[in-house]
């Protein structure tokens, strides 16, 4: 079963960004929960079977805030927290530890979705990158797909992939 029962109402745009597989293309679009808008960045495509091979543990982060201001969107003092977060596990991206798959935000979450090889890895890796950040209030979990079906549901329910 898919965590996933919304689609997308409207596409925005497609952009580019590197990894340390190379390029990655993003499509980026929004939908409606309760009336509330939820903006969501995916990855257009899969990537190479040998990174899916490296990479089984689907990795969720959350930040859960108060859905009653700004329309559900983050206030932007929130907002520059989650921005200065998700830079510093780019430099974890960036190093290998983890592969950015899709990102949500809206209707008081904000939503970081990754693959990595190693829960402890993971874990090290954050741990040493946040030393100098504040504390977030954020919640890790992770789920054993070395298939990427999460990604694949995602593809499935919002770019209508088969």
């Amino acid at each position: 079963m898919s965590r996933f029962g919304v689609f997308f109402i409207g596409l925005f745009f497609v952009m580019s960004s590197s990894s340390s597989e190379g390029p990655a293309q993003w499509v980026v679009g929004s939908y409606e929960v309760d009336g509330l808008r939820v903006v969501m960045k995916v990855i257009e495509e899969l990537p190479a079977e040998d990174l899916r091979d490296k990479h089984r543990w689907l990795t969720v982060i959350t930040w859960e805030y108060d859905v009653s201001e700004n329309g559900g969107m983050p206030v932007e003092e929130m907002l520059s927290q989650m921005m200065r977060l998700e830079g510093a596990i780019d430099e974890m991206e960036a190093r290998g530890t983890c592969f950015q798959v899709y990102s949500r935000t809206g209707n008081g979450i904000k939503e970081l979705t990754y693959y990595t090889g190693s829960r402890d890895g993971f874990l090290e890796d954050l741990n040493s990158t946040l030393a100098d950040h504040p504390r977030y209030p954020i919640k890790i979990e992770f789920f054993e797909d070395p298939g990427w079906e999460d990604l694949q549901n995602v593809h499935k329910h919002y770019l209508r992939k088969e």
